[in-house]
């Protein structure tokens, strides 16, 4: 075991020494170990708005996975660096899988997950957390997957599972097809051939995706839920980015991507019937009431959350998604896990998840936060 954590500290350390230089998020300086409300940065800096205790010695940070929790990483990486003059953060939004393997393989100090790890990622995980530990799911960013399109003169479209699925797996090809006409009454709906993009990369997004078609498309998605795309045909880009980007330059598109970027894009959502009383839009707020009703899945130290992707309340957008923070319940490498407890401690924060709903995430609930709260310092 003592082998397993040298090697995991070695690469951690030569790969944050590599990227220090052209990667810090604010200047050199002290290390005086807090940051009140309202106070300068102990390098003089900017103001940090909220208290963030920093580790007693601070060091780079690595980490890698989700792209849909990219930007809230920018929002958290620049105000903790500010506050934290001797921490560094570089995270690489390379998707979900490789963000696990990475952490696997004793990479990255953490990973970004849009799902829970399987089975077989605690398991390989078992090599990289010493003393017996291993990777446990830490909910930290709440979003929902936004159907967007592009079809001109539809500003208000509607859709549900069952054509989604059929959409998506080719079995729906044009924009006026008699389903999609039903669902949106009154509007008139162009004949062109639907462009469907889908994920290239394995990601949580499409593992959410994918769960809410299973659970809602009437039998039309055959394909287990799964980070690998399984539909028959469309287009592929690579991350929530270029899906984003190929959705806003193609017409007649449609795509998936976190309410984010939709948002940094100015691409119009779609609104899913869900059985309620009336089509929930693409909104923070109607997610959030999805996720306030997820129930535990996890055990011990795991906070992994099960999300009802078939919901039929009022109000509540069904397709939801929580990333996961992944680190060692045990076993983290020692040159960062004071760091690592510093910076997690930030982002669950009240102020560190308010800081990511003005950038069209969900803050999550008490009922998860206060979960998150006293698991992180007992994280070794």
């Amino acid at each position: 075991m003592k082998l397993q954590r040298n090697g995991r500290t070695k690469a951690l350390a030569i790969g944050a020494v590599a990227l220090v230089s052209s990667l810090s998020l604010a200047a050199c300086g002290s290390d005086n170990n807090t940051t009140a409300s309202g106070g300068s940065s102990a390098s003089g800096g900017a103001a940090s708005p909220a208290a963030i205790t920093c580790a007693a010695k601070q060091a780079p940070l690595l980490g890698a996975g989700s792209s849909a929790q990219g930007d809230a990483i920018d929002v958290w990486k620049n105000t903790f660096g500010a506050a934290c003059s001797g921490s560094t953060l570089n995270y690489n939004p390379v998707g979900s899988g490789a963000g696990v393997q990475q952490f696997n393989q004793g990479k990255v100090a953490f990973a970004g997950s849009d799902s829970a790890l399987k089975p077989a990622d605690v398991t390989a995980s078992q090599a990289v957390c010493a003393g017996g530990g291993k990777g446990v799911d830490i909910p930290m960013v709440g979003g929902l997957v936004s159907i967007v399109y592009n079809v001109d003169g539809v500003s208000n479209l509607v859709l549900d599972g069952p054509t989604i699925a059929k959409i998506f797996d080719s079995k729906i090809t044009t924009w006026n097809d008699p389903a999609i006409a039903a669902l949106n009454p009154g509007v008139t709906l162009p004949s062109s051939p639907i462009q469907a993009f889908h994920r290239s990369d394995d990601s949580g997004t499409t593992q959410n995706l994918t769960a809410y078609l299973a659970k809602t498309s009437a039998g039309n998605w055959a394909y287990p839920s799964s980070k690998t795309w399984a539909g028959h045909g469309g287009q592929s880009a690579n991350l929530s980015a270029g899906v984003a980007s190929q959705v806003k330059a193609v017409k007649d598109s449609i795509g998936y991507v976190e309410l984010s970027y939709a948002q940094s894009n100015n691409l119009k959502s779609a609104s899913i019937n869900t059985g309620a009383s009336k089509p929930v839009e693409a909104t923070a707020a109607n997610a959030a009431t999805t996720i306030a009703t997820a129930t535990p899945a996890g055990t011990g130290s795991d906070l992994a959350l099960n999300l009802d992707y078939a919901t039929k309340t009022e109000g509540a957008y069904p397709i939801v998604l929580v990333t996961y923070e992944i680190a060692c319940d045990k076993g983290n490498a020692p040159a960062t896990l004071d760091t690592l407890k510093s910076f997690l401690t930030y982002t669950i924060s009240d102020a560190g998840q308010k800081a990511i709903g003005d950038k069209g995430y969900v803050p999550l609930p008490s009922s998860v936060t206060d979960k998150v709260k006293a698991l992180i310092p007992t994280l070794a």
